[in-house]
């Protein structure tokens, strides 16, 4: 089934044609005309499944004539959980309104930067990507106003709700006009997800993209037997000997980041650091350097476990394990994405094998394990 098949205009399907789209994943194909045709829609589709062009394309389209607003009134609100997911989401809107016949101006505001340079961009957006603190800020200073809403999205939903945003999403919803569309989006259907679908969405069209098989085989995953001090010598063994470009590095700690990055720079590795004590320009621009391949290793804490989407991402480490089997999935699941093969590498200590026996089985799947004592990490 191609794009041009899904109702939308022949404008955004140039546009996505493009940008080098050829065939509409699952969730694109069920949501598009649901979402042309107004009605809520509830989708739950893994991370990477191509959520996010599912709604940004049929928002796109059904602001046609709308987009002729007054002040600080915005037509669509997308809410998410995180400034990067912001950014990245942004960015998608930006990118399939440029040749549209009728402008259309998306912004992204989320906290951690400075609200001065957010208020003063507030004139005339359609289409506002949100992290629920900042929008209530942004409100409370009368830079923008909510009654003129026409849709409401919330992406990465259950993210939204475990990250207890529960308080501000209230506060939210009770500043929108009771008739919009509703648009929620997420990777689970969790029990805080069901509760706020029951509120939210009014005869929503459920959409659920279950997972196939083939698709987690798309990451080729292998662990290593190592100890914790030399955890460091065997990641910049694996990156130099197997000539690793584009590497993502999870761990626990920020200390820990910091301190895999020092290592690696020392040794000749060019690497950077994403963490919460990053400023938000540093993260942006040092994200943008990744995905444009002009840096090999970037280290992280679970920050970038999440809606952050590098297509072509060859290689994951899981230099430390995350406490739950769940995040041990969504930190694999950045490579082997988008019919692309990956590689998910993940460093397990004696202390560790209890734990990584029961990610394996949350998950089905075991891993094959190498003992990194026989290799000659010099």
């Amino acid at each position: 089934m191609p794009f041009n098949s899904l109702g939308l205009s022949a404008t955004l399907v140039q546009s996505i044609q493009k940008l080098g789209y050829k065939q509409p994943y699952p969730i694109q194909k069920k949501a598009i005309p649901s979402i042309l045709k107004k009605k809520d829609v509830l989708g739950i589709a893994k991370t990477g499944s191509g959520k996010t062009a599912s709604y940004v394309l049929p928002i796109l389209q059904n602001l046609k004539g709308q987009t002729d607003i007054k002040d600080r009134n915005i037509n669509v609100l997308v809410l998410v959980p995180t400034r990067e997911l912001a950014v990245q989401v942004q960015e998608v809107f930006r990118q399939f309104s440029l040749d549209l016949p009728y402008p259309v101006r998306s912004l992204a505001v989320f906290g951690g930067a400075s609200i001065n340079p957010q208020m003063k961009a507030m004139y005339k957006v359609n289409v506002l990507v949100a992290t629920p603190g900042r929008l209530l800020d942004l409100v409370n200073s009368n830079a923008l106003q909510l009654s003129k809403v026409t849709t409401l999205v919330l992406d990465e939903a259950d993210k939204l709700l475990n990250l207890g945003f529960k308080k501000e999403l209230d506060e939210i919803l009770d500043l929108l006009p009771k008739k919009r569309q509703n648009l929620l989006f997420s990777a689970t259907l969790s029990p805080k997800v069901q509760n706020i679908e029951s509120v939210l969405l009014n005869k929503p069209e459920i959409i659920k993209i279950e997972e196939k098989e083939e698709e987690t085989g798309l990451i080729n995953q292998v662990g290593y037997f190592v100890s914790d001090e030399k955890k460091g010598p065997l990641l910049r063994y694996l990156i130099k000997t197997n000539n690793m470009q584009q590497v993502l590095v999870f761990a626990s700690s920020v200390y820990k980041v910091n301190n895999i990055v020092d290592k690696l720079k020392k040794n000749g590795i060019q690497a950077k650091a994403i963490h919460g004590k990053k400023s938000q320009g540093t993260r942006t621009d040092t994200l943008e350097q990744f995905k444009a391949k002009h840096l090999q290793v970037l280290v992280t804490t679970d920050l970038l476990a999440r809606g952050i989407d590098i297509e072509f991402l060859p290689f994951v480490v899981n230099y430390e394990l995350p406490r739950s089997p769940k995040d041990f999935v969504h930190r694999i699941g950045r490579t082997g994405r988008a019919e692309n093969q990956g590689e998910a590498i993940t460093f397990v200590t004696p202390e560790d094998q209890h734990h990584f026996r029961v990610i394996q089985k949350k998950m089905k799947q075991w891993v094959t394990m190498i003992d990194s004592e026989k290799l000659n990490l010099q």
